[in-house]
């Protein structure tokens, strides 16, 4: 047999010998060219073992027993020098988030070439032609412009790419992937990972596949590991334990992926929100001294929403989606066109604005970012009601009591600040501070892209039931598929800011007419439940199983 590539022993990590214990007992291994997916909710464990495995660990956080081995070299043995030496061309990793892992005052052909200069051993034009090639192979046609630009210049797929390009250009024996998709759009995602999996199987490169993206990690792994508060608590080989998972933390999870809801029958009533022919402008320039120019990102954009229904946007990045959304939010101004709110212009004196600012409201993808962090969230929530005449400062307490209780929280939150919330907490909080004003129309934005998937469940089962309950209008942005067929009654399809299809739920879902849609819905895999309590990968448009015999 041949040797493992890596093997986790028994390993235990830990702030201290006697603090908390942040993974526990954990073992695995690894053979060479083989890709093992991570799945586990947020705080699992999952990021912190791979992180061990290249010795990058945060301060507070050490071994506390086991040991990691490498190429049979146990990685306690090594000193500063070993650990750069086996991040070199032993072991690297892509981070989750590449913005903030490249250096943002450094040009992208100083980045890609540090590591090369460092572990390469080769003179400087060959190690550009090295740089270039792997530019042009992971999709970035001009490498020398490239070479010379910074990260804020690309977008999120495009310092994807970059950061895989940085990894492979070391030809690396293990690739340590944390969640390099969680961000990107559905055609991006794919693209991406197929680049990522395509490099890596020409080079012989192991993979370790971090994330919560079931279906992401169903479709390209050769096995799965399954961790629960720090604990690896099932194994085995994908299609095995997808269909027949055996811990009920892992049935858990496979039942926490979004399926698809009923059809609901919406009045046609007169719309509460109608967009006609809106059109948005952004400057832009190339470079830091480059010719200026116009960036249409909304054209001649014309829908309607209805009191009640739920309207999912979808696209791919730079599509325009979140820009509609700001400009109907009040947030963004437009070039072109109008917005109107129970048949009236939503600019500030025209009649009915003040009804739209009292019943428009909005839920933020990152709620970390959104809620003040100087402020408790009893003070967050009740920010909503100042501006509404018939509810008095007496009646506050009240009401933050009662919209944290619709969020299924305790009102005992309300002493609380952000950062001693969840993820998934915080996002509830952002949604009880819309909805306390009990609002006509909400805009959620990406709402649960950045959660995992139980913790999105219940918000989205959250949500519905919120909808159900006070029968405000929802326009739903998001780039997850997945979420449009439980949540949405109509689908509405972007792409470079123009609407290219639209209908109901079912309609774009099970017989899309336009290409970009049909791209849209083929790039990410479908999990659909069997008998046995577990799941089955197909694609999608594709027939199962049981139908193509």
């Amino acid at each position: 047999m041949t040797q493992p590539l890596l093997e986790v022993s028994n390993v235990t990590l830990g702030i201290g010998r006697a603090g908390p214990t942040i993974v526990k007992d954990a073992s695995l291994s690894i053979a060479p060219g083989e890709i093992v997916g991570i799945v586990g909710e947020s705080g699992s464990g999952k990021t912190m073992l791979g992180r061990a495995i290249l010795g990058l660990s945060p301060a507070p956080v050490g071994l506390v027993s086991g040991d990691i081995r490498f190429k049979g070299r146990s990685l306690g043995a090594l000193d500063d020098a070993g650990l750069r030496a086996m991040r070199g061309s032993g072991v690297t990793m892509v981070f989750q988030e590449p913005m903030t892992s490249l250096n943002p005052s450094m040009r992208i052909g100083q980045q890609l070439d540090e590591g090369l200069a460092l572990h390469g051993g080769i003179g400087r034009r060959e190690r550009k032609a090295r740089i270039l090639d792997m530019l042009g192979r992971v999709g970035i046609a001009d490498g020398e412009r490239a070479l010379a630009a910074y990260p804020h210049e690309f977008s999120g797929g495009m310092r994807q790419r970059i950061m895989i390009a940085s990894a492979m250009l070391m030809r690396p024996a293990l690739l340590v992937a944390d969640e390099p998709t969680t961000a990107l759009d559905a055609v991006t995602q794919r693209d991406v990972m197929d680049l990522l999996v395509g490099l890596t199987r020409e080079h012989g490169t192991a993979v370790i596949l971090i994330s919560h993206d079931l279906p992401m990690v169903a479709r390209y792994s050769d096995r799965i590991l399954v961790m629960q508060t720090g604990e690896i608590v099932e194994e085995g080989r994908t299609a095995e334990l997808l269909v027949t998972p055996k811990h009920d933390y892992t049935r858990k999870l496979l039942a926490s992926l979004p399926v698809r809801a009923p059809a609901r029958a919406t009045p046609e009533n007169a719309p509460i929100v109608s967009v006609e022919n809106l059109k948005v402008d952004f400057p832009v320039r190339a470079g830091l001294f480059g010719r200026r120019g116009v960036k249409h990102a909304v054209r001649d954009v014309n829908l309607e929403i209805r009191p009640g229904e739920v309207l999912a946007v979808v696209g791919g990045s730079g599509s325009g989606k979140t820009t509609l959304a700001r400009v109907i939010a009040g947030l963004t101004r437009n070039q072109g066109g109008r917005v109107l709110f129970n048949g009236h212009g939503i600019e500030p004196g025209a009649p009915g604005y003040a009804d739209y600012r009292r019943n428009c409201q909005m839920v933020f993808q990152d709620p970390f970012s959104s809620l003040d962090p100087r402020m408790k969230v009893g003070a967050l929530v009740a920010e909503g009601l100042r501006a509404l005449p018939d509810v008095p400062a007496s009646h506050y307490a009240r009401r933050v009591e009662e919209a944290l209780t619709n969020v299924t929280l305790d009102p005992s939150f309300a002493k609380r600040f952000p950062h001693e919330l969840s993820g998934g907490q915080r996002q509830r909080v952002a949604i009880a501070r819309a909805l306390i004003r009990r609002p006509s129309f909400v805009i959620a934005d990406e709402a649960v892209s950045a959660l995992d998937v139980t913790v999105r469940a219940q918000v989205l089962r959250l949500l519905a039931d919120l909808q159900s309950k006070f029968g405000f209008a929802c326009l739903f942005i998001t780039h997850d598929l997945a979420v449009v067929e439980q949540i949405a009654d109509r689908v509405i399809v972007m792409h470079e800011g123009r609407i290219v299809e639209e209908g109901t739920r079912d309609a774009i879902l099970d017989t899309p007419r336009h290409a970009y849609t049909r791209r849209l819905l083929n790039a990410i895999p479908i999990l659909e439940t069997t008998p046995a309590g577990g799941v089955e990968l197909r694609w999608r448009n594709e027939p199962a199983a049981a139908d193509a015999t």
